[in-house]
């Protein structure tokens, strides 16, 4: 089963300071922008990069057409700032128990661990590289804000790269996301998957109701996720 995790309140918490400040930093270098009029927090959680950077734009009177023509620039500067604004530990941001649960599904081999985040990608693997979690997530496979900026078309990407070049996509019956907000739901739903909404992010479980499964923490989480990959009818006949 291809379990595809998003990053940002489900595997770390609180971790996002300097990826915002890279970000804003690449909005100040690529579009003269000062003091971005959105602030981080619940109303981001869930979007890609390239969204986001385009919400702030658009709120600084920046026209479309030059959003557009330089995405690839606000990109590249937003990673070479991370590269340089990321903590060199982020261990102590962690969701708790997800070492342990990471550990036990990378051990399977009826588990394939991938992300689908609305990162870009070189941020996600910094990211979780700092946190000492990178090793579970193979570099080739997963979906991310690079990618697309609707975060709706990554579990789709993730599904092709997982199934390999040529191949026919990784089957949706056997792909699950794993987020911790409406965003993550919505994005499974758009590509009919499965999703587990885990509780540890700014949302809690009455808002993730819409998920299959709803989890408070790594250990619910586990507990879910066990039953899926036990369950024969999501596995090839």
């Amino acid at each position: 089963m291809l379990l595809l995790f998003d990053i940002d309140g489900t595997l770390l918490l609180r971790a996002a300071d300097a990826h915002r400040d890279a970000i804003h930093e690449a909005l100040l270098v690529v579009h003269g922008v000062t003091d971005p009029a959105e602030r981080q927090g619940s109303q981001v959680a869930g979007r890609t990069d390239a969204d986001i950077a385009r919400s702030l734009l658009v709120q600084a009177g920046v026209e479309a057409a030059a959003i557009d023509a330089r995405a690839d620039d606000v990109r590249i500067a937003a990673c070479e700032a991370y590269g340089r604004l990321c903590p060199d530990d982020l261990s102590a941001h962690v969701a708790p128990g997800m070492p342990e649960l990471l550990e036990r599904l990378a051990a399977r081999e009826d588990a394939m661990l991938a992300l689908v985040t609305g990162n870009y990608e070189p941020i996600a693997r910094m990211k979780l590289r700092a946190a000492g979690i990178g090793g579970h997530f193979a570099r080739g496979v997963g979906g991310f804000g690079s990618d697309h900026e609707d975060r709706a078309m990554l579990p789709a990407i993730a599904r092709r790269r997982a199934a390999g070049e040529g191949a026919e996509p990784w089957p949706r019956q056997r792909t699950a996301v794993i987020g911790d907000t409406p965003r993550d739901i919505a994005c499974a739903r758009a590509d009919g998957v499965r999703v587990v909404a885990i509780a540890t992010g700014p949302h809690g479980p009455g808002e993730l109701t819409e998920a299959d499964a709803v989890a408070r923490d790594a250990a619910d989480l586990g507990a879910v996720l066990e039953r899926w990959l036990a369950d024969a009818t999501i596995l090839p006949a």
